[in-house]
């Protein structure tokens, strides 16, 4: 009987022995890129494989139970990983546990069930958040008006918003592209899908949706956008009820005295904002910094804040970069303006000496929302017509990054919070 325990005992020491992980460095030396690791890690998390976010250490390192497919990935994708023992991880995780560092290791459970708001038809400009999906190989649907309305929002656990005008106002490009083919068919696309929805007007037929949408967080749903969605999401909320459309854009004037009816408690993250009525200015209100910046391409830059790992893992995550220091870049909602922004919300990245928030993050109902200002992390002014980034030039990229620290988080299994 003892010779049987003793056997045994061998077998468990060899098995423990022999246990690996992939580990996946994310620092600035470690890592040659940044943005496929985060579709490693993914793919790791569809195939049932364990795994763990290592929070401020390494630059956010992954921790994955060893798989010849994970490593035949690695390989492929050109993700730098070591393999490394049981032993050696199990010494990572209890450096990580110790009180006196701000380093956490998150579990990750299930890959988030991914969809982007966007219309179906092409467009004159393109989307950060739709090429660094594609580029890091994490699989995502395309959703827009129609499925929003019928509810199948339900099916999703993350939800990003492409660059989008939900106020109706059909991204207020009447001042310089109203003649332009591009938008003239946008206009009649959007009005002809309104009527097909049932709605007489696309500013009624947009806050259906933002209203979906809206319940959509409410109910446990991660909701992330970029650009114009941000802003005009929000606009489109508090101005329920009031039409503040002018007649190019839907056919008969604003309502008198609009900006007195705006109601700010409904709103997921601005407050006090005054609405631009001119409608041939590319603005839609004073939440967005763009005209009020004066600074340069070569000194403008936000920096991300430190957050508790072992408290606050929620914006430590959405914080995990190889660089504090992240180089910024413009939008038609570039950033936000430091007034606008409710006490409830955390600021994730800001330029302070400039006044101006640039990502940023909060909770409504039983889900969360992170907004994140500018248009492309790597093209500082996309205009209208330009190229597309090509990813495999920028796969470092901390802005990107940003984004794709957004994508994953929803898996990580909950903690409850310091009280």
């Amino acid at each position: 009987m003892k010779k049987i325990i003793f056997i045994l005992t061998l077998l468990c020491i060899t098995n423990s022995i022999w246990a690996s992980f992939v580990y996946v460095p994310m620092s600035n030396d470690n890592q040659k890129n940044h943005l496929k690791a985060y579709g490693i890690v993914y793919y790791a998390l569809e195939n049932g494989l364990k795994s763990k976010w290592l929070l401020n250490y390494d630059g956010g390192a992954f921790l994955i139970e060893n798989n010849e497919a994970i490593e035949k990935e690695c390989k492929i994708r050109g993700v730098s990983y070591e393999i490394i023992s049981d032993t050696k991880s199990q010494l990572i995780l209890e450096g990580i546990a110790s009180p006196s560092k701000n380093q956490e290791a998150v579990t990750l459970e299930k890959a988030p069930k991914i969809a982007v708001y966007s219309p179906k038809d092409k467009l004159p400009w393109d989307d950060a958040v739709t090429m660094v999906l594609t580029y890091a190989e994490i699989p995502f649907d395309v959703i827009y008006d129609e499925e929003v309305l019928d509810e199948k929002l339900l099916l999703y656990e993350w939800l990003h918003l492409h660059h989008e005008d939900f106020t109706g106002q059909y991204g207020r490009f009447y001042g310089p592209y109203k003649t332009a083919p591009w938008y003239i068919q946008q206009k009649k696309s959007a009005e002809a899908r309104a009527t097909k929805l049932g709605f007489s007007k696309v500013s009624e037929a947009k806050r259906a949706v933002t209203k979906k949408i809206r319940d959509y967080v409410i109910g446990g749903g991660f909701m992330f956008a970029m650009c114009s969605a941000t802003d005009s999401f929000d606009i489109a909320l508090a101005a329920e009820g009031v039409d503040i459309c002018e007649t190019m854009f839907d056919g008969d004037p604003s309502e008198p005295n609009y900006s007195s009816k705006i109601d700010f408690s409904k709103t997921f993250a601005f407050k006090d904002f005054e609405l631009i009525r001119d409608p041939t200015v590319y603005e839609f209100s004073s939440i967005d910094m763009t005209r009020k910046r004066k600074i340069n391409k070569e000194s403008d830059y936000f920096i991300l804040k430190d957050f508790s790992a072992k408290w606050d893992q929620v914006p430590t995550m959405l914080c995990q970069n190889h660089t504090q220091v992240v180089k910024a870049f413009m939008g038609q909602t570039t950033s936000f303006d430091s007034k606008t922004i409710k006490s409830t919300i955390l600021r994730l990245g800001e330029n302070t000496t400039n006044g101006e928030a640039r990502y940023i993050h909060g909770t409504k109902g039983k889900g969360m929302f992170t907004f994140y200002g500018g248009h492309d992390p790597e093209d500082y002014q996309h205009r209208v017509g330009d190229p597309k980034t090509e990813l495999d030039l920028h796969p470092t990229s901390p802005g990107y990054r940003l984004i794709l620290n957004n994508v994953l988080f929803p898996a990580a299994k909950k903690k409850k919070k310091k009280t």
